[in-house]
């Protein structure tokens, strides 16, 4: 077959099929163009999620008539000023963007600049076939018309999906575009209705990303996030990450950026990862929004046709930046708990709140509380009325200002299983520790222990708050962290010398990442050399001698090669640490005295991360004098 070149129109539409996925893809394209011209307003309008109408307006600095026809060309920009694809100072630059959108659309764009035009200019594309241009009347500023899109190639229409979803994707990039840029105001109109408003803002960089964050991402991530800020080797970090009982199920609220461009790149990915290990269940992800500043002949931004993703020079470098500086802000608000955890322990105590009157003969503790007749008469006295105080008929659970005279924390049948919930452990006996206190003169944040609640829960009172402490969660945080300092203070890591040396059956990708990691690995305790076409493994690190060798060294070569980081395997023994601090801790059901409730409440003020297990489910529920005026709605 003779080899031919191919016509310009079809070159378009396969560049357009690896740039232009959906709507979102090109609100993408043509915002960052409006950004790249200086624009500080932008609108943004959808008609049928994006197929029928994608319209882009800015008040950018426009395009004299010979721009806008060169714009109209392939590989033509005005962002690229030299040759140098290492040194890119903007979002665009391969100059793909409206050719290859304009040969699978109809595409209409009208412009003017404010210097020297009387009037603008106006030029219409159909299916990559461009008309003449005219002048037309119009403010300063690009607006970018995009109808019909795929109607060149009609058999991409099949991929989308419904009208709502479309919507929602564009939404996501119009709101990961806007955290990086908070001076910029923009607005998304959907079916002539107004669904995004975010007005830019003129102070301080940093104030004004935390306010954007707040709107795009809501005000309860602003309250449960801190800031973090980091540099090295020409490299800075900055931005707010969520605290670790401030969790979501999947990692869409993830915002990372470089070089204020939004990027899901798996090395980023894999570094936030590795900075919430220990303090986060695998299963759950942190909300973030982090910008990573790095000088542009570092980084290779053209690695992706969407530049989704990107290549650094320094890769251990970035993520040690990156993880270092995520667990030094986590370590500085240690102390920290979701203020959501005690938001909803308030509201499903108080949304069932009861309304409804009972008889005194029906009373709350032989109805509600299966107790024996021991501890009803233990307890009776607290809730059964005397006549001077209530009718001999009825009596309700309101003062006579319809405020609640009770709520349902004293009762203990339906608290249990709202702590139970909250810490997700299971609790089988319901017995209460009601000793004394002894009295200390050392009394930290966390209070004096004063009782413990079904031998799984301490109570203990600071001078504004009753905090809940789940005593398992807690001493299971401070064994993992005495573990892991007894070896990580260490140059080496005591090793465990295999009796039968273990061999491994790798493939070429992973002995090759192994091999270069074997000084690194050998300090941790894990001691390998080549074995022909095999790895041989001679020693492992004395706290995971009895893991499984074959499956440890495997993971740990997949996401070496995957991760290119030598950090993987502390992430790993942390997590054997975790799992053996699991098992070595005071269990629910365990009673203590008031002494040992104390001591373990006095650890927990010493010791890292202290507001949550390892697991990331809270340690501790604090409720502020504040808080239980809720309850009783005074």
């Amino acid at each position: 077959m003779a080899i031919r070149v191919l016509p310009s129109n079809l070159v378009n539409q396969i560049a357009a099929g690896e740039v232009i996925e959906r709507p979102a893809s090109v609100i993408k394209e043509l915002v960052e163009n409006s950004l790249d011209a200086g624009a500080t307003r932008i609108e943004i309008t959808l008609k049928s999620g994006g197929k029928a109408l994608i319209a882009v307006e800015d008040n950018g600095k426009g395009m004299s008539k010979e721009d806008l026809e060169l714009a109209t060309e392939r590989h033509a920009t005005s962002k690229l000023p030299t040759d140098n694809l290492f040194d890119i100072q903007f979002l665009g630059f391969r100059g793909e963007a409206i050719p290859s959108i304009a040969s699978i659309s109809k595409m209409k764009i009208s412009t003017r600049r404010e210097c020297d035009d009387d009037s603008g200019w106006e030029i219409e594309i159909k299916g990559g076939t461009k008309e003449n241009i005219k002048p037309c009347a119009r403010k300063k500023g690009t607006r970018i018309e995009v109808r019909d899109l795929f109607y060149a190639t009609p058999a991409r229409l099949k991929f989308l999906k419904s009208d709502s979803a479309e919507v929602g994707a564009c939404a996501d990039i119009i709101s990961r575009i806007a955290l990086a840029n908070p001076n910029v105001s923009f607005y998304l109109f959907v079916d002539d209705k107004k669904k995004i408003a975010l007005d830019g803002s003129n102070g301080e960089l940093f104030d004004a990303r935390l306010y954007r964050a707040s709107e795009v991402m809501g005000k309860e991530f602003s309250d449960n996030s801190i800031k973090v800020e980091g540099s090295r080797e020409g490299m800075t970090l900055s931005g707010l990450v969520s605290l670790p009982t401030y969790n979501k199920a999947n990692s869409l609220s993830q915002y990372l950026f470089v070089n204020n461009r939004p990027v899901r790149d798996k090395l980023l990915l894999g570094a936030l990862k590795g900075a919430y290990s220990g303090v986060l269940e695998n299963s759950r992800y942190p909300l973030c929004v982090l910008f990573l500043e790095v000088d542009p002949i570092y980084v290779d931004v053209n690695v992706h046709p969407t530049k989704a993703e990107v290549r650094f020079f320094d890769q251990q470098g970035v993520r040690s930046l990156i993880v270092g500086s995520i667990r030094k802000a986590l370590l500085d608000g240690d102390k920290q708990s979701s203020s959501k955890a005690t938001d909803d322990f308030i509201f499903d105590l108080t949304k069932d709140s009861s309304i409804q009157e009972f008889d005194q003969s029906s009373s709350i503790l032989t109805d509600s509380l299966p107790i024996n007749q021991t501890e009803l008469k233990q307890y009776s006295s607290y809730f059964t009325p005397t006549p001077r105080e209530h009718s001999p008929q009825t009596f309700t659970n309101r003062c006579y200002q319809s405020r609640p005279i009770h709520s349902s924390i004293p009762q203990r049948s339906s608290m249990l299983p709202e702590l139970e919930r909250k810490f997700s452990i299971r609790v089988e006996t319901p017995i209460t520790n009601n000793e004394e206190p002894q009295s200390s003169d050392d009394i930290g944040p966390l209070g004096l222990a004063k009782a413990q609640f079904h031998d799984t829960y301490i109570l203990s009172q600071t001078e504004d708050a009753l905090i809940l402490i789940d005593q398992h969660a807690a001493h299971e945080r401070i064994v993992l962290e005495k573990v892991k300092s007894s070896f990580l203070k260490n140059e080496n890591m005591p090793a465990q010398l295999l009796l039968l040396p273990e061999i491994i059956d790798l493939s070429l990708t992973q002995k090759s990442a192994l091999l270069e990691e074997l000084e690194n690995l050998s300090k941790l305790g894990l001691v390998m050399e080549e074995f022909g076409s095999s790895i041989k493994v001679n020693q492992v690190p004395a706290i995971i001698k009895d893991a499984n060798i074959k499956k440890l060294v495997t993971d740990l070569a997949d996401e070496i090669a995957e991760w290119g980081a030598t950090s993987v395997i502390e992430d790993k023994i942390n997590h054997i640490a975790a799992t053996f601090a699991c098992h070595g801790s005071v269990r629910a059901g365990r009673r203590l005295n008031i002494t040992e409730m104390n001591h373990l409440l006095r650890e927990m003020e010493k010791t890292p991360h202290c507001a949550q297990c390892n697991h990331g489910r809270p340690t501790y529920v604090k409720l502020t004098l504040s808080d239980l005026e809720k309850l009783f709605h005074r």
